[in-house]
């Protein structure tokens, strides 16, 4: 996935710089446990917390480069979503230095956008759309609009309008495919934020709709995800 490639550049970037330390924000204390077992480094913090309060956590004008995973499109609802992103933008422009960048994915379904291989690799329905199926049947579930007609929360256009008032430019985007399992998928979709499908349904119905869903596919059929990775520029001080 490019979002990894460009971390991987960006850890190799740091590690020029002997006094470079990366600071890991997240407002999941169980990620941030996770974290803290995997890597022990004396370079690296870690920090509990929502992304919007990032400039209350980091100097100002001090960060090289953020690279952000799921702040900018976790939550469901698109008013919400102009809410957070918004306020992210503002805080990661806060703390960037002139001349740094800033690297995040928004899932293709938000953004708009279907990488070929998403199309070419499938072989059936996904689970996503066996979820909704299975909710009209068996619980008179009325789905909202399908990707196909109904548009994009987060399209590039709205994302570079949002970055620009927020003194951050697109310098690069690029359409990438995840591939992955129905099993892999499955696990994502038992996360509670993730899970599907909307609506006024508990997580255990979603559960419940998820294994009878599953059950009708193969663990280790192929799937694709499209992700939309954008990288924008805080501008360099001009003389």
């Amino acid at each position: 996935m490019a979002l990894l490639r460009r971390r991987q550049q960006i850890r190799l970037q740091a590690n020029d710089k002997k006094a470079a330390r990366v600071v890991s924000v997240d407002n999941a204390a169980a990620m941030q446990r996770v974290g803290r077992r995997t890597l022990t480094n004396h370079r690296l913090s870690w920090i509990t917390t929502l992304a919007e309060q990032l400039a209350d956590h980091v100097p100002a004008g001090n960060a090289d480069a953020v690279v952000c995973n799921s702040a900018i499109w976790r939550t469901g609802a698109a008013a919400v979503f102009v809410f957070v992103f918004v306020f992210v933008f503002a805080a990661v422009a806060h703390i960037l230095r002139p001349g740094g960048r800033f690297v995040f994915n928004i899932g293709g379904g938000f953004a708009g956008v279907r990488h070929p291989d998403e199309q070419s690799v499938r072989t059936g329905p996904s689970l996503n759309a066996l979820i909704r199926q299975i909710a009209v049947r068996n619980y008179g579930y009325s789905p909202p609009l399908a990707a196909s007609e109904a548009p994009p929360k987060l399209p590039l256009e709205t994302v570079t309008e949002q970055l620009g008032r927020a003194a951050l430019a697109v310098v690069d985007t690029e359409v990438t495919a995840q591939h992955s399992t129905m099993a892999e998928k499955k696990a994502w979709l038992s996360i509670p934020v993730f899970a599907r499908p909307q609506g006024e349904f508990t997580h255990a119905q979603r559960m419940r709709i998820l294994d009878a869903v599953y059950a009708l596919t193969t663990p280790d059929a192929p799937s694709v995800t499209s992700w939309l990775v954008v990288v924008a520029q805080r501008p360099e001080t001009t003389a």
